[in-house]
């Protein structure tokens, strides 16, 4: 049989196109659904081809980010004239997770949850990142905050106006928002800087808003390991509520090598980063971060693109370790 064989092209439909878009962009699914404000269960279920809802409006969504982002042709333009060094924009560990997901629990099921982990861990970030979903009030405390304080950061986090009144009048408004505006979650990070053997008023007003608005608000509290210790001795009734928890643990050796997957790293400079991020003496996520974000700006200005020892070691010239 003689004639010109014929060439099937198979069309990318939005799944293939998005997963394509991700990879280039080393994004993970976690990040696509805060950048278009939906769930990471509904992007996760979508791309998987198993959602079985009606699909037309995530659809929209995901299709205006293709447009938003050009389709990924940069990306592609950018793999063919060889693959840079960039950062990850975020990067879903498994402590990571675990703050999306107690976060998540707490919200849909209006009750109170406690994160807890070491500084540089990656707490903060995370809950800074679930609180760009809609519905999410997020306060950072300091030693400094009294009760005034606490309650003026809620009202501003809440989106509420500017109010005045007793701290008990005040409460009771916010208290009531929630109540109306039902399926919001309240985030309180280093909570325990709000604990002391001095006083334990700005807990108590937590708890307050958190039984006058129960079934109707989840809370979060998060801070360092001691937190947990500290509402347990200061606060009994409030620690014994918390229904959902998560200690975390830091990065695995694993999980840095997954952060570099698709980087030109040499094996010394690999080890170097796995121990700043590991090391549970010295080492943390923060670390590592910081790291990144020097190793990153030296090869741009080298317009280099593999990471050595000699890269790792100038990154940290100017930071203190």
């Amino acid at each position: 049989m003689t004639g010109e064989a014929k060439v099937y092209t198979q069309q990318k439909d939005l799944v293939d196109r998005v997963l394509e878009a991700l990879a280039e962009r080393k994004m993970t699914k976690a990040e696509l659904a805060l950048k278009i404000n939906v769930s990471r269960s509904m992007v996760s279920q979508y791309l998987n081809r198993k959602y079985a809802s009606n699909p037309e409006e995530l659809e929209e969504s995901l299709a205006g980010w293709l447009d938003e982002v050009g389709n990924g042709n940069e990306g592609a333009a950018a793999g063919a004239a060889g693959k840079a060094f960039r950062k990850l924009e975020c990067f879903e560990s498994r402590d990571y997770a675990s703050v999306i997901g107690v976060c998540q629990l707490c919200q849909q099921e209006a009750t109170l949850g406690i994160v807890t982990g070491g500084s540089g861990y990656g707490k903060t970030f995370s809950l800074r990142k679930y609180a760009q979903f809609p519905r999410v009030a997020y306060i950072e405390c300091n030693e400094a905050m009294n009760q005034k304080d606490l309650i003026r950061r809620i009202e501003e986090a809440a989106g509420l106006p500017k109010a005045y009144g007793t701290i008990a009048e005040r409460m009771e408004r916010v208290a009531d928002f929630f109540r109306t505006a039902s399926g919001y979650l309240l985030v309180i990070d280093e909570a325990d800087k709000l604990i002391t053997k001095y006083t334990q008023k700005k807990i108590e007003l937590l708890r307050a808003i958190a039984d006058m608005a129960k079934g109707y608000v989840g809370l979060v509290m998060a801070g360092e390991p001691a937190l947990e210790g500290l509402l347990k001795q200061y606060d009994p009734r409030f620690a014994n509520r918390m229904e959902f928890g998560c200690r975390l643990g830091g990065l695995t050796e694993q999980e840095v090598r997954d952060y570099f997957e698709g980087c030109d790293v040499d094996g010394a400079a690999m080890e170097e980063l796995v121990l700043r991020a590991c090391n549970r003496q010295t080492g943390c996520f923060r670390l590592l971060d910081r790291t990144v974000n020097n190793m990153a700006r030296i090869l741009r200005e080298q317009h280099g693109s593999t990471v050595t020892m000699k890269v790792v070691k100038e990154a940290s010239r100017m930071m203190l370790l």
